[in-house]
């Protein structure tokens, strides 16, 4: 409890001091550093932040998004499914090849370098690295979540910034803006017990993202079968967000590392490639559909899917749109990629046992 409460103090703090300096989401980004930071200094703080506090979390995200489904939304996921496993494929292709050269140049091995490179999917990428020989679980670890901290940082800045117009976080919907206490009984209550009995079931059946989509897919139908569902009030999402980033900040531990300082650079340099190749997507795909750019972009930002649903929130950017690339590219890397990553495994185990062999 203590730690815990260390935890709490140090991502209020970041919270409030990044709300004072006008950062934008300073409820995610404020404890994500704050937490960070915190775990620099083991001999004077241990902050500690259960999992189980970022599924409550993830619960209260998954009813925000699941708010945003509509008939027509599901009309125009259907549309750009093609599209979907374009851009999802551009992304892993591009994701490959980056992780060829962070192993090429830090002497790292491809498959370790590899699990670390593919965006999205991080818990389902830690699990099979668990599983696999040879894997430095370290690394893959450091690589994931490095990437994940830069994107949330980098992505907000650049969706706020004159790049995509500058939006605000004031330019909230007015339905959300105007969110009220007393607006959420009793609907609330309903949906309360639906979320979470989704999470349940979705967790026992091994969904992907169970937390997250579970409420989300529960939510989208009982708001079809004509029970509407009350917008949060800011505090609660604020709330989310805290959780949510704390999580984050206490998952990257450097100190482990060998080549701290190259591998740190090189993992900054691949998550800024990332984000480049993100932004190259994003115009294609404002090309090929009547999405807004900031739309465009959070969807091919290779994020966690509840991180580009807190941005798109805050930036009134189509949270359907956004939410439904960042799920069809997590359940094409939870279903695809583990079959593939193991077949290119045992052909790179063959062709260094058949060079072994004529070395000999």
């Amino acid at each position: 409890m203590k730690n815990l409460a260390i935890a709490l103090l140090l991502s209020l703090a970041g919270g409030l001091l990044f709300t004072a300096l006008q950062i934008p989401l300073p409820w995610l980004l404020g404890p994500m550093t704050a937490a960070f930071l915190g775990t620099r200094f083991p001999k004077l703080v241990q902050p500690r932040w259960p999992g189980s506090i970022r599924d409550v979390a993830l619960i209260l995200i998954g009813y925000s998004i699941g708010l945003s489904f509509s008939s027509h939304t599901l009309r125009e996921m259907g549309h750009q499914l093609p599209t979907m496993l374009l851009m999802t494929t551009l992304l892993l292709v591009a994701s490959t090849a980056i992780g060829f050269a962070v192993s090429k140049l830090t002497g790292i091995s491809f498959p370790t370098v590899l699990m670390g490179s593919i965006p999205g999917g991080m818990n389902q990428m830690l699990v099979l690295a668990e599983e696999t020989k040879g894997i430095d679980i370290t690394v893959v670890t450091f690589l994931q979540v490095s990437r994940l901290m830069m994107i949330i940082f980098c992505v907000p800045l650049l969706v706020f910034s004159p790049v995509f117009g500058g939006a605000h976080s004031q330019d909230l919907l007015p339905t959300e803006a105007a969110a009220r206490w007393g607006d959420l009984f009793p609907n609330v209550l309903v949906f309360g017990v639906v979320c979470f009995a989704a999470a349940w079931l979705a967790k026992r059946v091994r969904f992907p993202s169970a937390y997250l989509l579970g409420p989300m897919i529960a939510t989208a139908v009982v708001q079809g079968l004509g029970l509407d569902g009350p917008a949060l009030p800011t505090g609660v999402l604020n709330a989310a967000q805290l959780m949510i980033g704390t999580y984050v900040g206490l998952l990257l531990r450097p100190e482990k590392l060998e080549n701290k300082l190259r591998l740190v650079t090189l993992a900054a340099l691949s998550g800024a490639a990332l984000l480049g190749i993100a932004l190259g997507l994003c115009a294609m795909l404002t090309v090929l559909h009547p999405v807004s750019p900031m739309t465009a972009f959070l969807s091919m930002s290779p994020g966690g899917m509840d991180q580009m649903g807190i941005i798109a929130h805050e930036v009134r950017a189509d949270i359907a749109i956004v939410t439904s690339y960042q799920i069809f590219r997590t359940w094409f890397i939870y279903f695809a990629i583990p079959p593939l990553i193991r077949l290119l495994f045992k052909r790179l185990e063959k062709r260094a046992a058949l060079a072994s062999a004529q070395k000999s």
